[in-house]
């Protein structure tokens, strides 16, 4: 048995506010949004994070995410959104079922972003190069 809340949803074996759904994908309302509307898209099939998903999936995903965003924007009233995923639990992923949040956002809303650091003399270029090598982009850049 699947213990994935998420699965659960969308297996209509508990509530929620579902608001989109087609063949692969459902949306749903966060039961503790950030502010009104602030949504879950998931995929119907169980896939832990992103890295799980097989690429026929991802681009049908971010249209989905488009498409619910921008319903998301005009029905609640706001003129932006934030989109977050946490992919593993060092990320803040703590429902193991991949899904991309749609918070619709205010200017008084007090929601705050990521702190910044700064990279070491030299680190940037080879973390770069890294990331390449990982692609297969090996090549060096300036």
């Amino acid at each position: 048995m699947n213990d994935c809340i998420f699965c659960k949803i969308i297996e209509d074996k508990l509530p929620a506010y579902k608001v989109y759904e087609d063949e692969k994908f459902m949306a749903f309302l966060d039961i503790a949004p950030v502010n009104p509307g602030h949504t879950f898209v998931v995929p119907k099939k169980h896939f832990v994070s992103l890295s799980d998903v097989p690429k026929e999936y991802t681009a049908d995903f971010m249209t989905v995410v488009k498409k619910v965003g921008d319903a998301v924007m005009e029905a609640v009233g706001v003129e932006g959104f934030n989109l977050g995923m946490n992919n593993g639990g060092v990320a803040g992923q703590i429902v193991p079922h991949v899904h991309m949040h749609i918070m619709p956002r205010v200017e008084s809303d007090g929601l705050k972003l990521w702190p910044s650091k700064k990279y070491s003399p030299g680190e940037d270029k080879q973390v770069a190069q890294k990331i390449r090598q990982a692609l297969g982009q090996d090549h060096e850049e300036n």
